[in-house]
């Protein structure tokens, strides 16, 4: 089947981020066909200068989150780039920005100053509290976030110390967030010709994930602590050790425990009223991990698996990031992609993660050099040569 034009086709979104929850929202809707310019400050976004590694001289954190943009290069601290910018925006139909709180402000590119340009914009602000409360003037991290959010209280072993997640969960969960707060306003506009402002934020990126947590602490008034890899409503849902390492087991249900205590040659386990139910195996998690443990310990990794698999009961490997993207499955789902950059030559980069199956996205370009366009879009937006070219003497772009 040839795909039709990518779904975000003829939109255009003015991306005025940096470093990582922002490019994760344009990189989001860049995939599925928006066309976003990426206006960087002179010197580039802080992340060209991340690393190691640097490939050909490349960041390769820069490479990942920037594909299938454009970039121009435009000073906001000069006036007339300012004056460009506006010029810009009242033919965009989003700007996504993630710059400090009140910094747009100051420069004239608020939300309200630049509504009064083009009322349909759809206008993002991604920050790490958000625009109202009395953390809103808080410049965010994702660590801080992370620790602010609980997520940092419920990550880890019992007993063991602070442990954020392994990603930059609020980060890329506020670009998440922030993608899907524009594509609905851009909705809203389709129906009303209105543009709005969308606000998203670090830490309601982190609280958004504690579903389960937050529907304990809700029901019970207890905070949750961490249970190492164990599920805290189902069991047994988690890592188990084997003679040669650790698989995942997730029997989440009745049927599932049942066909598990079959795999494993543990008929004796269905009788045991510790394990009857599944708030009988929660109550009693650790005598259940001790037994299975015990039993897991006696076979290699692989015979186990073989042995879930053809009792149909959810398991898996433990993979690091090699090992799955060498899984024959993350290959067919084509989760890997290879794009030739400019200077760093032939990239790899992570596949688009939703498949559409008329209007599928698609990695298209790398991510570009710095002010690699910039001379492109201005002609796009209407600016003369002359006018460029003033610009450029003036220090507003590069």
């Amino acid at each position: 089947m040839t795909p039709r034009s990518l779904p975000l086709d003829g939109i255009k979104v003015l991306d005025l981020t940096q470093v990582m929850a922002g490019p994760f929202c344009t990189m989001l809707l860049a995939d599925m066909g928006a066309d976003v310019v990426k206006v960087e400050k002179p010197g580039g976004d802080d992340v060209r200068g991340i690393g190691p590694p640097f490939i050909n001289g490349e960041s390769a954190a820069f490479l990942q989150i920037n594909r299938n943009k454009r970039s121009i290069v435009m000073d906001l601290k000069n006036e007339q780039g300012v004056d460009a910018l506006r010029r810009m925006a009242a033919q965009a139909d989003a700007l996504v920005q993630n710059y400090r709180p009140g910094a747009m402000e100051r420069m004239g590119l608020g939300y309200e100053q630049v509504h009064e340009i083009n009322p349909a914009l759809v206008y993002c602000s991604i920050s790490g509290f958000g625009s109202t409360g009395p953390y809103s003037k808080r410049a965010g991290f994702d660590l801080v976030t992370q620790g602010m959010s609980g997520l940092m209280s419920l990550t880890g072993q019992p007993g063991g110390a602070p442990t954020k997640v392994g990603v930059p969960i609020t980060d890329l969960n506020a670009g998440f967030y922030a993608a899907y707060g524009v594509l609905c306003a851009y909705i809203e506009r389709l129906k009303t010709g209105s543009g709005q402002m969308v606000d998203a934020s670090l830490l309601e990126g982190g609280l958004a994930y504690t579903v389960w947590e937050s529907a304990i602490y809700f029901a019970t008034g207890q905070a949750a602590k961490p249970a190492g890899s164990a599920h805290r409503l189902t069991a047994p849902y988690q890592s188990f050790p084997t003679r040669d390492g650790y698989i995942n087991i997730g029997a989440a249900n009745q049927s599932n425990w049942e066909r598990l205590c079959g795999a494993l040659e543990r008929p004796d386990l269905l009788e045991d009223p510790r394990f009857a139910t599944n708030t009988d195996r929660i109550q009693n998690l650790r005598q259940l991990e001790a037994t299975l443990t015990e039993t897991l310990r006696g076979k290699e990794s692989a015979e186990w698996l073989d042995a879930m698999e053809r009792a149909g009961v959810p398991s898996g490997p433990i993979y690091d990031l090699a090992e799955a993207y060498d899984d024959p499955h993350v290959r067919a789902r084509d989760m890997v992609v290879e794009v030739e950059h400019p200077v760093a030559g032939p990239i790899q980069n992570i596949g688009v993660p939703v498949k559409l199956s008329e209007t599928p996205g698609s990695v298209r370009r790398p991510a570009p050099t710095l002010g690699q366009h910039t001379d492109e879009v201005l002609a796009e937006f209407g600016f003369s040569s002359d006018e460029t070219e003033a610009l450029r003497r003036s220090g507003a772009v590069a």
